[in-house]
């Protein structure tokens, strides 16, 4: 006695005959390998695309008043490059209430850290409400 399914005539005869089955083995694999060829790719084109020739780093802000804040932070860039940096202000409530781009353009000195160099910077911001903290929104090398 096999234990393979037999139809009766009648389900058969109304159904139809069962499809053989076709194996998904070699599909799946080549899915699979597709797949991961692509996530490859990915990968690969983000680390290689990034900009990681510069960062920058939050060292502090203050207050002053409801009208007036300042924001300090250290830059790494290449030291023959100019960049360019977003700082803003938020309120509590995590909305934005003062923004500035500054830009920071060559220096001679370096001090090799991350192939580039770091300087100090303060940003003097105007805000719209007094706000709670400050800090570099991002930062990238200006054309």
């Amino acid at each position: 006695m096999s234990n393979a399914y037999t139809p009766t005539p009648r389900v058969a005869n109304r159904y139809g005959p069962p499809k053989p089955v076709k194996p998904a083995r070699p599909f799946r694999l080549l899915v699979v390998t597709v797949l991961l060829a692509c996530v490859a790719a990915v990968a690969v084109f983000a680390v290689t695309n990034g900009n990681p020739r510069i960062s920058s780093k939050d060292v502090g802000f203050s207050i002053a008043d409801g009208q007036r804040a300042s924001v300090d932070f250290e830059l790494t860039k290449p030291a023959d490059a100019t960049a360019e940096c977003a700082i803003q202000v938020l309120s509590a409530n995590y909305a934005v209430v003062g923004w500035k781009v500054v830009t920071i353009g060559p220096n001679a000195e370096t001090d090799g850290v991350n192939g580039g160099q770091t300087t100090a910077h303060r940003a003097e911001l105007r805000t719209d409400s007094p706000g709670v903290s400050g800090g570099v929104n991002a930062c990238w090398l200006a054309d």
